[in-house]
């Protein structure tokens, strides 16, 4: 009866794409459709064993007590502190000012000030709005083409999803280390590896960089090949003191991101620990810009709590699915699937990559997170892949999904604050090719696993 496994991910997906709430979902329709195939089984007609649902109370006290979570609340602390203290406006101002003589340089000034929002928040929606704001119309009014301008904005703003600190990546380390200690015993290794965040933070890193570079690579090309797009600006009256604004700007996010990401590489910290350094240093930062009243710490508390719960729900809810679903026998299936296919490991690989990217057009990245990875990534480890190398090519494919159509968060948050003359069009024509350069990437890192795996070598000798 493995075949109900997929009619229950088929369901899930379905309702989900209706617009039902994302935790309730996973949950409600796993309990009814296990509930279904337990009475149908009484007739033969289905099968499921109520006894895999008494994990239930087990999963939830194993999440309250994880501590690599209580990463995810400070994160999103801080990040929703920096964007109160207006770190982007002053960011965006200066370094607009620094690149905006050259052809194509407030595109490179998005993607910089993206890059560094990336290492400092990493909130997709925080950044993708804030720059929409500032930056968009800035960017029109010298005579940007639409189409460019979205598209840097857009994926740049995306960049916390790969650049750590990065609260995927906190999500993917703790789903990894569960699939990798299953792996390694289904091998019969009773003293498993581990795999952790950290590791995950520093694989990502280089190839997060890099992506960043070729992000500039295609404007400055942009740039050279179709000058009337994206033309310079005029230079300003007040540029006397760029180089002190600029430094006075930079200084802030770049110690912040020393504290934070230099903690946990140096291994002078956990990620969480390194979490509460950012969330504090956050706050000392709004306080030296006189920007955090009780009106605005209230705001960024309700926030938090609002994020916290929706990624926690939804992790329960995908528990929930999984005892679902392996119950149901669809670990078998999906493993059986997986090991057929030609190619061996590399063709397990692209199908699965194929997948999720297929996925990311409908759904989010948490909701890929907590439902497929679990499944298909033990089965992956088994097969001898690197966990970190998997961690940061499912972190990059998830990238995508905020700028694949119908339903890219980057896209709907752009189109929220873009002024009319913006078309949807033009956000969506204008995200093609980042699209492209990321699915490039993925194939970069294929080739090339060292730029994943040799900063976590040489750092924690994995």
């Amino acid at each position: 009866m493995e075949w109900t496994a997929i009619v229950l991910f088929g369901l899930v997906v379905v309702v989900l794409m209706a617009g039902f709430p994302v935790a309730l979902t996973l949950a409600g329709v796993s309990l009814l459709f296990a509930s279904l195939m337990a009475i149908l089984g009484q007739f033969g007609i289905g099968w499921f064993d109520m006894s895999y649902l008494e994990a239930i109370p087990s999963r939830v006290f194993g999440t309250m007590v994880n501590e690599t979570l209580i990463a995810v609340p400070l994160f999103v602390f801080m990040g929703l502190v920096l964007e109160k203290a207006r770190i982007a406006e002053d960011l965006l101002e200066t370094l607009g000012h620094l690149f905006g003589r050259l052809r194509g340089g407030l595109a490179i000034a998005v993607v910089v000030v993206g890059t560094l929002l990336a290492a400092s928040t990493g909130i997709v929606g925080a950044t993708v709005v804030t720059m929409g704001l500032l930056a968009l119309p800035t960017m029109l009014k010298r005579g940007y083409d639409p189409r460019a301008a979205t598209g840097a904005i857009c994926a740049s703003g995306t960049l916390g999803q790969i650049i750590p600190p990065s609260i995927i990546l906190v999500l993917l380390g703790d789903v990894l280390a569960s699939a990798y200690q299953q792996a390694q015993l289904k091998q019969g290794i009773f003293a498993p590896d581990t795999v952790s965040v950290g590791d995950l933070f520093a694989g990502a890193l280089i190839p997060g960089l890099l992506l960043v570079g070729f992000y500039m690579v295609y404007l400055v090309a942009r740039a050279w090949l179709f000058p009337s797009t994206m033309p310079p600006m005029e230079r300003a009256a007040d540029d006397g003191h760029l180089g002190l604004r600029v430094l006075k700007a930079l200084v802030a996010p770049l110690l912040l991101i020393l504290a934070v990401l230099g903690s946990i590489i140096g291994g002078l910290a956990t990620p969480t620990e390194a979490a509460g350094v950012g969330a504090f240093g956050a706050l000392v930062i709004a306080l030296a810009k006189r920007e955090l009243t009780l009106a605005r710490l209230r705001e960024v508390m309700q926030g938090t709590v609002k994020l916290t719960a929706m990624v926690f729900l939804i992790l329960l809810g995908a528990s929930i699915f999984s005892l679902v679903f392996r119950g149901l026998g669809g670990d078998d299936l999906v493993h059986e699937w997986l090991s057929g296919l030609p190619g061996g490991v590399v063709g397990a690989m692209i199908a699965v990559m194929l997948l999720m990217f297929l996925l990311g057009f409908i759904l989010d990245f948490i909701e890929i997170t907590y439902v497929v990875v679990p499944i298909t990534a033990p089965i992956l480890l088994a097969m001898g892949l690197d966990p970190v190398w998997l961690g940061v090519m499912i972190a990059m494919n998830l990238q995508t999904s905020f700028l694949t159509p119908p339903f890219g968060f980057a896209l709907f948050y752009l189109r929220g604050v873009a002024p009319p003359a913006v078309r949807t069009s033009d956000i969506y024509r204008g995200i093609v090719p980042f699209v492209a350069i990321q699915l490039g990437m993925l194939v970069v890192l294929a080739l090339f696993p060292g730029l994943v795996t040799w900063l976590p070598e040489l750092v924690y000798g994995r």
